[in-house]
């Protein structure tokens, strides 16, 4: 029944698992690896199969003498002839795997359920089949996102393709230490949904400013399809934080409210009644000015109704008055917030475009606020433009499928807080599938992160994680990753992931492919630029009163008076 594949051991017996084994093997070559493939064949209902299991443990069964191996200066072979080995047979080792099962379309991987009988030959999975049960799609197909190679095979030999549609509508999620490089693999698999054979619409919330390098993708030509009648051209577009408008009116109260801050009881029920009260009146056209004009008529209201001493209504007058500085400090941001303009949704979210929104210059308080904003109207337009509730000329009609992907999640979804951005993603998570609404969650603290909302991405990708809080948050919100890949997160290296859940057949380790575009989650070489500080070239810069410094906008800037005074140009360093 055997291929022509040679057998890399024998099974020994049962493991722990109800269908899991153990083999033994000389594994002379080093391939059966933790993480590794392997199959045995037996006959199951009548019909021969190949059954498939991970390497999770190995450990040795027959090594050199500790004696002999105290000895550096004693070579392994000397030892195998003191022993009367051969120099390949003198190490055997015990290996656990885990049994997935036989390969069937259409059902996935069927588990035997009981443990191979003793003796059985075990062998090596090889690339054809690895290619065509671990991944659900092939490289190219609509809907396949090629994220990288399997990690225990070479560079390229067996393709890691992750199913686009399923988690598009059950949401990802990408967890990794810092620097492990969890935006190099998003941007790879935003890259992948900008392909001709997905054209995706892709809208990413980025507080650190790494992700606008992709809008170069509209430069390449393999984000091009120019044939049998399609005209495709991938899109990128970038919105700075001065770019970015949301309408005042288009806020819920409860956004509202989170920006205002911690408000006072008495705060809160001026603002609620005005904010019921402009809305009534005006329902989303409302301006500034009518929000401020309302919290005044409260006042009035509350006064007239005789509420109290003196003492009461001057309570609610210093209240009024300190609701209207909060109200001009954070709703009155010109920069952000407006009266009439709002950044069309339209404008964002386009078949075979992303859209990069860059957040990082605004207060935390209103990164939230602006990304809940961007989060309901995605999914508010979704919903309404299926229900046939708007039309095509309104802002929200969006007739196809939106993915946005959040940079550092666990500022928009905190353990142990409900703010307002919390609110939405759970509410995306929960029904955003019925309507055609994707998240993708990035984050370095999972620990940080609400255990709910992580949970509900049914689709992982995890990559070096040292924290060991960091690694429980993994281990209980990330079922579909066994205990044998937990303990590989510590020891994975930078561009190495293991990636499980609905996206994939199996749980694979992946090596991430190289980017199409550039990298911008670079770290400052602090060090270098130092050094370089003192180069006689900016030296000789410094003293002729050039530029020491580049700006924000990336021009160039002469600080030398400003940091030594006017006339010590010529003095500095």
């Amino acid at each position: 029944m055997s291929d022509a594949n040679a057998a890399i051991g024998t099974t020994k017996g049962p493991a722990e698992g109800a269908s899991d084994y153990v083999m033994v093997t000389p594994d002379s070559g080093g391939t059966v690896k933790v993480g590794e493939f392997v199959y045995y064949e037996a006959e199951i209902e009548g019909a021969a199969r190949q059954v498939i299991g991970r390497v999770a443990l190995r450990s040795p069964l027959k090594a050199f003498p500790d004696t002999f191996m105290s000895d550096p200066a004693i070579s392994p072979g000397e030892v195998a002839r003191t022993l009367g080995f051969e120099s390949g047979a003198a190490e055997l080792y015990e290996v656990t795997v885990n049994t997935m099962g036989h390969y069937s379309e259409g059902l996935g991987f069927v588990n035997p359920r009981i443990a191979p009988k003793p003796g059985l030959p075990v062998y090596l999975a090889d690339p054809e089949m690895l290619g065509r049960v671990l991944s659900p799609l092939a490289p190219g197909a609509v809907g396949a996102v090629h994220v990288g190679s399997l990690l225990t095979r070479p560079e390229g030999e067996v393709p890691v393709v992750i199913d686009g549609d399923a988690f598009t509508s059950t949401h990802l999620a990408i967890i990794a230490g810092t620097g492990a490089g969890k935006s190099y693999l998003a941007a790879v698999i935003v890259e992948e949904l900008l392909k001709p054979n997905n054209a995706a619409a892709v809208l990413i919330i980025d507080p650190h400013d790494e992700y606008q390098t992709l809008a170069d993708i509209a430069n390449l030509d393999k984000y091009r399809q120019v044939d049998a009648g399609i005209d495709y051209r991938a899109k990128g577009r970038v919105f700075r934080p001065n770019q970015i408008k949301i309408r005042r009116g288009a806020l819920a109260d409860d956004d509202i409210l989170y920006l205002l801050g911690d408000l006072p009881t008495p705060q809160q029920v001026i603002a609620r009644r005005a904010l019921r009260d402009v809305r009534r009146r005006k329902r989303d056209k409302w301006v500034l000015a009518d929000l401020q004009q309302a919290i005044e008529a409260v006042e009035v209201a509350l006064d007239a109704q005789s509420i109290g001493a003196d003492e009461r209504q001057d309570d609610y007058r210093a209240s009024k008055n300190a609701l209207a500085i909060r109200l001009e400090a954070s709703l009155g941001q010109r920069n952000v917030f407006d009266d009439h303009e709002h950044t069309s949704m339209r404008e964002m979210l386009q078949p075979g475009q992303v859209t990069v929104v860059q957040v990082g210059e605004m207060s935390r308080r209103s990164q939230q606020t602006v990304v809940a904003t961007l989060l309901r109207r995605a999914y508010e337009g979704r919903q309404a433009t299926q229900r046939g509730q708007n039309d095509p000329e309104d802002e929200l009609y969006l007739p196809f499928p939106v993915f946005v992907l959040v940079e550092e999640a666990h500022r928009f979804a905190p353990a142990g807080a409900t703010i307002t951005t919390s609110q939405i993603l759970s509410e995306i998570l929960s029904e955003g599938r019925k309507f055609g609404t994707g998240v993708g969650l990035i984050t370095q603290r999972p620990g940080k992160l609400d255990q709910d909302v992580l949970s509900q991405c049914m689709t992982q990708c995890v990559m070096r994680i040292v924290n060991p809080v960091d690694q429980q948050a993994v281990a209980s919100s990330v079922e579909s990753i066994g205990r044998d890949l937990l303990t590989e997160l510590p020891a994975l290296s930078r561009g190495q992931a293991i990636i499980s859940g609905s996206g994939v057949n199996a749980t694979v380790l992946c090596r991430v492919r190289r980017r199409d575009t550039a990298h911008g989650g670079v770290s400052a070489r602090a060090a270098q630029e130092w050094t370089d500080y003192f180069s006689p070239a900016n030296v000789k810069r410094r003293r002729s009163g050039e530029v020491l410094f580049p700006t924000d906008d990336g021009s160039l800037k002469d600080l030398t008076a400003e940091l030594f005074g006017k006339d010590s140009a010529d003095a500095a360093p």
